[in-house]
């Protein structure tokens, strides 16, 4: 916004060259030759690579989370494909040369001889008996299987006056950041050290994985997250591009930069399932029992977390609702696209879309109300802590109490005989309902995803005050909620405080960004690690001031008053000069420097299994109800939206702006990937959705005025009491679209049970209902 931001793309260094790759234009091939010689002597050219040239200087990438490890099937991944390509755009060669165009311009001359093999597009194809098998170690195509709570449902189900059972199928999609990744790495010969400027979101982990698989010492690397302009999960760590640059830098000397082009950007997925349930209900509309079968369209497989969001899905299906008899078993599926990469909302889409499809549905066939319904099935105020079957402990929260609160905003009795009444002309107005809950803040036991994390904080002699944390932000401003909270807990003014994200040489180790965490867990600690800093500073104000060791000191405004008598008081700048500068002469009992460094860890995570083998692996639970309004024009199938209004709940709100921002943003990538947003292929594995021409993001003109309500329930048992906000609005604004597109369409006979909510979709089910 004011251009004094400095992303990678800004960062210059002398000698600087650039690196393009080579594509696979196939989806699934073995590589039989790799012919570089033309490209070799090409204008600029300084190194053209392999990918079993990179072997020998970079091991495999390692995973973050490993379904070798866990009852799946291990993928050994290298940065560049070496023998066999699985999905198109796949890197195979990178060419090194003394500008971009000169290095884009010889990876035409690199010449790929690839044998074809059989291609695999869909779930249901890639699990049939004469399928062809990507990995053919494995046997099949299943990457990872599992299951959450209890099968039980035929025993639970048996005296149900209803039972539903249907599919619901989600299609492929992905975040769009507006940055796409980039990397500047430096190696230096004589000290053997690499330096990585990178858009990343976890720049301590990174630099670890980096060290292992460049067979370094990690204090032989540093990495350097500067600005980023947006990563919604796709700049995790782990990806095989996070590793080009660095092993090219190391192999010619000099250093390395790469910018991924737009349509690689849009390569890594997410969402693509077909959830297929049964629903047994009572009929008063209370859910007695849920089964759900998802398989996910992985696409190839990632040393990345994606497939992690297909358990998330499962372990997230039903939150909030008091279901007793909840089952998820769920199937990670491998076929030849692109693969999934950790994306927002990580897989908790899938789960409320599901979720509030199904309350609909149930609605329906009781006639009971869906506002009624959803009232009859939320977990109460009074039931926290509440474990839900997957064994997730629900912390707090008034579900109902939002619902009421987006109702009244929406103004929904009148709204309705504005639908009756349009609908007597032959206008289709839909409202639809989505409740979200998001489970963040996670802890994956043995993997680099902590619900812990570290900040220091120290005090100048002069008073300015300087935090390092070891959360960074991609674009989320949890660097300005942070030092807000420092600046309050210090009672210095917000210009006193800096602070200093993502430098793995500064930083102490953290895990960066990821899974809404960035205030919960640095927040925290910074909050602990200002109240030790503070406390020193009203041990000197005490002192310099000659009042009692027992005397409260109140701090604001950059003052240290006694509480008794406000007229007694002492500058904090002061108060800091004096613990440097006069500890022995003022006798201070403390130890005489102001810096602290604290790590915050929640107590609720239980990493030890219950009784039925359960964890509690996510600290807080942030939630909201959402609701659309839209008109379908039923001659040509476009929804015109209306309206959409949510109410949120993050817990205490220390930025309500960028909370504001946050939740308005995750409201218009629901939207989108409800509306417009797919990535397409052709019969042979193509990419078609390859810019912004072809994957439609929502425009300014698309969407209205996101209108927002806020209750707040704090987390308990938090120093802050906040709940993660990074993830939020993104699943409630595609269930609430999607409802309101189907109560639309409704009085026409039609139903539609996948996304996209496109015309064509519109249409098809429109012509079905006629027919």
């Amino acid at each position: 916004m004011t251009a004094r931001a400095t992303y990678t793309g800004d960062i210059v260094l002398p000698n600087t060259v650039y690196v393009a790759l080579v594509r696979a234009p196939v989806a699934h091939a073995l590589i039989r030759s790799v012919s570089t010689a033309a490209a070799e002597e090409a204008a600029g050219v300084i190194a053209v690579v392999t990918g079993r040239d990179m072997m020998s200087w970079c091991d495999e990438i390692p995973h973050g989370l490993d379904a070798g490890q866990l009852g799946g099937h291990h993928s050994a991944v290298f940065p560049l494909a070496v023998d066999k390509v699985v999905y198109a755009g796949e890197p195979v060669a990178a060419v090194v040369a003394t500008s971009e165009a000169d290095a884009y311009a010889a990876c035409l001359m690199v010449e790929v001889g690839y044998e074809p093999l059989p291609v695999v597009l869909d779930v249901k194809a890639a699990l049939a008996a004469d399928a062809p098998i990507l990995y053919p170690d494995w046997g099949e195509n299943v990457l990872i299987e599992g299951h959450v709570g209890r099968d039980d449902f035929t025993e639970a189900a048996r005296n149900a006056p209803h039972v539903l059972d249907g599919e619901l199928r989600t299609h492929r999609g992905t975040a769009a950041p507006m940055e796409p990744r980039t990397y500047l790495a430096d190696w230096d010969a004589d000290r053997r050290y690499l330096t990585l400027y990178a858009s990343t979101q976890n720049p301590h982990v990174l630099r670890t994985v980096l060290a292992a698989a460049m067979r370094l010492d990690e204090d032989q690397v540093r990495v350097v997250a500067p600005k980023v302009g947006g990563s919604f999960g796709l700049k995790m760590y782990g990806s095989r591009e996070d590793f080009i640059a660095p092993v090219l830098a190391r192999m010619v000397g000099r250093p390395v930069r790469w910018v991924e082009e737009r349509a690689a950007s849009l390569l890594p997925a997410a969402r693509e399932q077909l959830l297929t349930y049964r629903v047994a209900f009572d009929d008063d509309g209370r859910v007695l029992a849920l089964d759900v079968e998802a398989l996910t369209d992985h696409g190839a497989a990632a040393p990345t977390h994606g497939w992690g969001m297909a358990y998330v899905g499962a372990l997230s299906t039903g939150l909030g609702y008091a279901i007793e008899h909840c089952h998820v078993r769920y199937r990670v599926v491998v076929t030849n696209k692109a693969p999934w990469s950790g994306t927002k909302p990580f897989g908790k889409d899938g789960a409320t879309l599901l979720l509030e499809h199904i309350m609909e549905r149930v609605a329906t066939d009781t006639g009971v109300d869906a506002i009624t319904v959803r009232r009859r099935n939320f977990v109460t105020p009074g039931a926290f802590p509440y474990r839900h079957t997957s064994g997730l402990e629900l912390d707090s929260g008034d579900y109902a109490a939002a619902l009421d609160r987006t109702l009244d905003i929406l103004s929904y009795e009148r709204l309705l005989a504005d639908q009756a009444r349009l609908r007597e002309q032959g206008r289709y107005l839909g409202i639809g309902i989505g409740f979200e809950l998001m489970p963040e803040s996670a802890d994956i036991p043995g993997a680099f995803v902590a619900a812990y994390d570290t900040s220091t904080v120290r005090m100048s002699p002069s008073g300015r005050v300087s935090v390092l944390t070891g959360v960074t932000s991609p674009g989320t401003g949890s660097d300005t909620g942070i030092c807000q909270l420092v600046a309050d807990e210090l009672g210095v003014a917000l210009d006193a405080v800096s602070i200093v994200q993502g430098d793995t040489d500064a930083c102490p180790y953290g895990f960066g960004n990821i899974s809404s965490r960035s205030l919960v867990t640095g927040g925290n600690a910074a909050v602990l690690a200002a109240r030790d800093v503070a406390s020193k500073i009203r041990v000197a104000a005490r002192a310099l001031l000659r009042a009692d060791p027992d005397e409260p000191v109140r701090l604001d405004d950059g003052i240290a008053r006694l509480a008794r008598d406000p007229s007694r008081s002492v500058t904090v700048a002061e108060a800091a000069r004096a613990v440097y500068t006069r500890a022995y002469m003022l006798e201070l009992d403390i130890e005489p420097h102001l810096e602290s460094t604290r790590t915050y860890r929640p107590s609720n995570i239980r990493e030890v299994p219950d009784a039925l083998g359960r964890l509690q692996t996510y600290t807080t639970y942030p939630y909201a109800v959402h609701a659309s309004v839209v008109e379908v024009d039923t001659e040509t199938g476009v929804v015109t939206l209306l309206r959409h209004v949510a109410t949120h709940d993050c817990g205490t709100v220390v930025n309500p702006l960028m909370v504001d921002g946050q939740v308005t943003g995750g409201v218009v990538m629901g939207l989108g990937a409800a509306f417009s947003e797919e990535l397409v292929f052709d019969d042979d594995g193509i990419p078609l959705t390859t810019g912004f021409k072809t994957y439609l993001l929502p425009r300014a003109v698309d969407v209205p005025r996101v209108e927002l309500g806020h209750l707040c329930t704090p987390a308990p048992g938090t120093p802050l009491g906040a709940k993660g906000v990074g993830e939020a609005g993104f699943s409630g604004a595609l269930a609430a679209a999607f409802n309101a597109v189907n109560d639309a369409v409704a009085p026409l006979g039609a139903r539609i049970d996948h996304t996209p909510l496109s015309p064509i979709t519109i249409m098809r089910a429109l012509g079905e209902a006629r027919r």
